[in-house]
């Protein structure tokens, strides 16, 4: 049986995010995730989970310079060492708030890098954080986002490209997120490639397309 989590990163957006809880709650969720918890202290995410009897179920790990444009850092070859400590920031965040997940935003690939590089780095970096998150009993996702519209040059830009990572990488704790959205613009045929990932498949997100809207 498929449980629901409210992303509140995309919903109840006309409140600020801490009242988001509570909207979640009242509305029937049991669960949450959001991007980042970064900007809060642990403490008080962990407290809002409490007071709305919600759990954690994902968040994304540190992207580098979000406001400046970056989407992830796993595949540049100069910020292994960022890289890095955001993984053990992550985890000190998961573990606080009983989250089990953690998703891991390739990045966009620098003009100065070449693919082979790019690839290269992205999986010792995967490798090495699901190493990191295995310790700890926490599973890795890796997000496929389309190129076409939301981010061009983003690095995992179909399913296809995610499940080679994942069988190069060959650890049990690394799955697919699927994002209906992103792979509606990119694959289409949601069915039936769901039914042929769902062996790979750690998490569902999904949105109408076009738009992200409520499906």
């Amino acid at each position: 049986m498929p449980r629901f989590a409210a992303n509140l990163s995309m919903l109840f957006t006309e409140v600020d995010f801490p009242e988001r809880f509570a909207m979640a709650r009242a509305a029937g969720f049991e669960g949450v995730e959001y991007l980042f918890p970064y900007a809060y202290p642990k403490e008080r995410l962990g407290q809002m989970l409490s007071d709305n009897q919600l759990t954690q179920v994902l968040f994304n790990l540190p992207p580098g310079n979000w406001d400046a444009g970056e989407r992830g850092i796993a595949c540049l070859p100069d910020r292994v060492e960022e890289f890095q400590a955001g993984v053990d920031q992550a985890i000190d965040y998961a573990k606080a708030l009983g989250c089990r997940q953690l998703n891991c935003l390739a990045g966009l690939k620098p003009a100065n890098v070449s693919d082979d590089i790019a690839w290269q780095t992205l999986v010792s970096n995967v490798a090495w954080a699901a190493g990191r998150l295995a310790d700890e009993g926490i599973t890795l996702c890796l997000e496929a986002i389309n190129s076409r519209v939301d981010m061009p040059g983003f690095v995992l830009d179909t399913s296809g490209k995610v499940l080679a990572l994942i069988e190069e990488i060959d650890a049990d704790n690394v799955r697919l997120q699927y994002d209906l959205y992103h792979m509606q613009i990119m694959e289409g045929d949601l069915v039936r490639s769901m039914e042929c990932l769902l062996p790979w498949i750690g998490h569902i997100q999904f949105a109408d397309n076009p738009g992200r809207h409520e499906p």
